[in-house]
């Protein structure tokens, strides 16, 4: 009997970085937001030999792959006896700053828990996925939270409303560690707003919520890709009530009341060489 399972990207509403930790790593406070975009993981019962095919956008099946880095790390705890045939079917844009790699691994973590019976709580596999990546951890989490640390110190917060996503993903992809090393903490200007965007999702307010988006580590990747500026104006004269760039990039979101809404706006966009996706938040 196999699972299926859905893996759900993320944008953020807010993201700030604090400082540069002894271990390389950067301090952040961000609230991560998951949206209807999802992957699809199917996974089947194989005895010792765990498997991996992809489908939809074009990913490696390698060793590099988060979703086998995941299903080994948990085999270690099942035993060498337990393996899987996983086929992972991407919808969401790769190097794209939705977390998409980090939520298949997160999914397969939470799969793979399931299907080999082995009971791990969700503290058990909140460890497991902070040895995985920074963002795997809110992807086992899902729905709406503040992220400290290096994003694996989670604060859950109520749903947040149903608000429509535009998601434009340029052609190109973005290197996170790049996008860092070339962040300038003592030039920063604005900075993000925890406690007001958390009372602006708590109110509803959507005018409230697109008031106080902001992410620093835009300051670095539109300087490196200036067209990004001119995408963001396109979604705020379209219609879409906030405009952001998700993660170190490259994709730019913007926020509608609604679903219908955000499909209509990414109809109407014409964008040669973006891709753009209409949906909502979960």
């Amino acid at each position: 009997m196999g699972l299926r399972l859905n893996a759900h990207a993320k944008i953020n509403l807010t993201l700030d970085v604090l400082g540069r930790r002894p271990d390389g790593y950067h301090e952040v406070e961000m609230i991560m937001q998951s949206i209807g975009l999802h992957d699809t993981l199917e996974l089947e019962y194989k005895p010792k030999e765990i498997v991996l095919t992809v489908s939809g956008v074009p990913v490696t099946a390698g060793q590099d792959n988060l979703v086998l880095k995941a299903a080994r790390l948990l085999q270690q705890q099942a035993g060498p006896e337990a393996g899987a045939i996983i086929h992972l079917h991407k919808e969401i844009p790769v190097a794209a700053g939705l977390a998409g790699g980090s939520s298949d691994a997160a999914a397969a973590l939470r799969g793979l828990n399931r299907l080999w019976n082995l009971g791990l709580r969700e503290e058990q596999l909140m460890k497991l996925a902070a040895r995985l990546g920074a963002d795997v951890s809110f992807c086992l989490l899902g729905g709406t939270a503040i992220a400290r640390g290096v994003g694996e110190i989670l604060t859950p917060l109520p749903p947040a409303s149903r608000f429509g996503v535009v998601l434009v993903k340029p052609a190109f992809g973005v290197s996170t560690a790049e996008v860092y090393r070339g962040l300038d903490l003592a030039k920063l200007g604005r900075r993000p707003d925890t406690s007001a965007m958390t009372g602006a999702l708590q109110k509803g307010d959507l005018d409230l919520v697109a008031a106080n988006l902001c992410n620093v580590l835009e300051s670095v990747t539109l300087r490196l890709h200036p067209e990004l500026q001119a995408i963001k104006e396109r979604l705020q004269e379209a219609g879409c009530r906030g405009v952001l760039m998700s993660g170190s990039g490259p994709t730019i979101f913007g926020l509608t009341a609604d679903e219908k809404t955000a499909g209509e706006i990414a109809r109407r966009l014409n964008l040669p060489g973006c891709q753009v996706l209409a949906t909502g938040m979960v």
